[in-house]
């Protein structure tokens, strides 16, 4: 075999690596040195640090959010951190959520004054500091004591809007009064409107200015990386988490406490329907956003059913494996909604870069869950705050090298599909 075919070999071994559903969460690299410890890489491995190996020691440690990742892997029982690392079946959707923003370049201006940049974005009547926003992220305490308390405190410090999960370990009234502000709520409705409109009340009596209602989670799941990760856990789960029944398994989740759930036996929502928002109009002051909107069709119905925004996301790529990342939908999206509500984006989300092209494209902001859930889970508040302030970081350098200066002059002129 020449040398110009076994390095043609190495460079297809290594693309299938980086392709790997086991590593989009972001482990390509450890992977890598186990099977090819001695190989000299001619490529560098995607979206990893170049030695997983080598944990770091502290969140200033820290050269992006990656780094974080492989500290939280270590740090997280092994049931949790599959829980939040994995995907749904084959994981094709959460390769797409990384890979499709190959899909699109940028096209920077020069000879512009970017030495003052601001970043701050108007998102429902309320201003923020930065476009990038804490996803909701179910059972924060999973990953570490500080909880969604924590990350309440990091987002105020850097001054995020914060979505917080029904699944939450922290009631909301501790995290609106850790977060100093508002934050909004996102919602599994389940399929019985007495524990919708119940959690709802709840949240905005707390002081949430925003109802963020998941309309992806219709039908069941199988995340196959947390099946596979499950067995390595040697705890007893039983400690925690009581499978007896629906309501036992929700226990040690705040908002549920006192909800009769008589007749459930999950979260999901499958018998929701565009008169769900309707009657949760007449119910709650709050504005209404539908979150797991993926084409423009169902954008178009939100816009007209009179929904404040939408979230376009496909759950992380963790409540169906149908193969479309959301930077890809997004374009369609914003030129069919035409302006008429905010678009906000999820899923996939880890550089500057990333968030920039979105913007570029029309969202109005981003939403990140893992990289701060590593945060999280590597060094509690102090990782979140240290993943966070990376992406502002990284964001802020790639608005001043697209010619911009402010979030409002990044326009559809300055990405291109590939």
């Amino acid at each position: 075999m020449s040398e110009r075919d076994t390095e043609a070999n190495r460079r297809r071994f290594l693309q299938y690596l980086a392709a790997s559903p086991l590593l989009a969460a972001g482990g390509s690299a450890a992977l890598a040195q186990t099977v090819l410890p001695k190989a000299k890489l001619s490529d560098p491995l995607m979206w990893a640090p170049l030695d997983a190996g080598k944990l770091i020691k502290s969140p200033k440690e820290a050269i992006n959010v990656f780094d974080l990742e492989p500290v939280c892997r270590h740090n997280v029982p092994p049931a949790h951190f599959g829980y939040m690392a994995s995907g749904i079946d084959d994981e094709v959707t959460l390769r797409r959520n990384r890979e499709d923003f190959l899909k699109f370049y940028l096209r920077p201006r020069r000879l512009v004054d970017v030495s003052k940049v601001d970043m701050s974005v108007d998102i429902l009547g309320t201003k923020y500091s930065s476009p990038i926003v804490c996803a909701p992220v179910g059972g924060q305490r999973s990953f570490h004591d500080d909880a969604e308390s924590g990350v309440a405190r990091a987002a105020k410090k850097g001054d995020h809007l914060q979505i917080l999960s029904t699944m939450t370990s922290d009631p909301v009234e501790d995290v609106v009064k850790a977060r100093g502000a508002p934050i909004w709520m996102q919602l599994y409705a389940t399929n019985k409107w007495e524990v919708a409109a119940a959690i709802t009340k709840r949240a905005e009596n707390a002081g949430c200015t925003a109802l963020a209602v998941t309309v992806d989670r219709s039908g069941g799941r199988n995340q196959e990386t947390l099946f596979r990760m499950r067995p390595d856990d040697t705890r007893d789960c039983n400690g925690c988490h009581d499978r007896s029944s629906f309501a036992n398994s929700l226990k040690t989740r705040a908002m549920w406490k006192d909800l009769d759930l008589t007749g459930l036996r999950n979260t999901q929502s499958s018998n929701m329907t565009w008169d769900f928002f309707k009657r949760m109009r007449d119910h709650t002051k709050m504005k209404l956003i539908a979150k797991g909107i993926l084409s423009y069709e169902d954008a178009v119905l939100a816009a007209d059913n009179g929904l404040d925004a939408i979230i376009v996301s496909n759950h992380g790529a963790r409540s169906e494996d149908a193969g479309r990342s959301t930077i890809d939908a997004l374009p369609e999206i914003v030129e069919a909604v035409k302006g008429r509500i905010p678009i906000l984006v999820d899923s996939g989300f880890r550089r500057g870069s990333d968030v920039v092209k979105a913007l570029c494209i029309g969202a109005t902001a981003v939403c990140v869950g893992r990289p701060y859930i590593w945060g999280l889970g590597a060094f509690g508040q102090a990782g979140v705050e240290r993943a966070l302030e990376m992406l502002r970081e990284e964001t802020h350098a790639m608005i001043q090298q697209m010619g911009a200066q402010n979030v409002k002059q990044l326009v559809p002129g300055m990405v291109r599909r590939a």
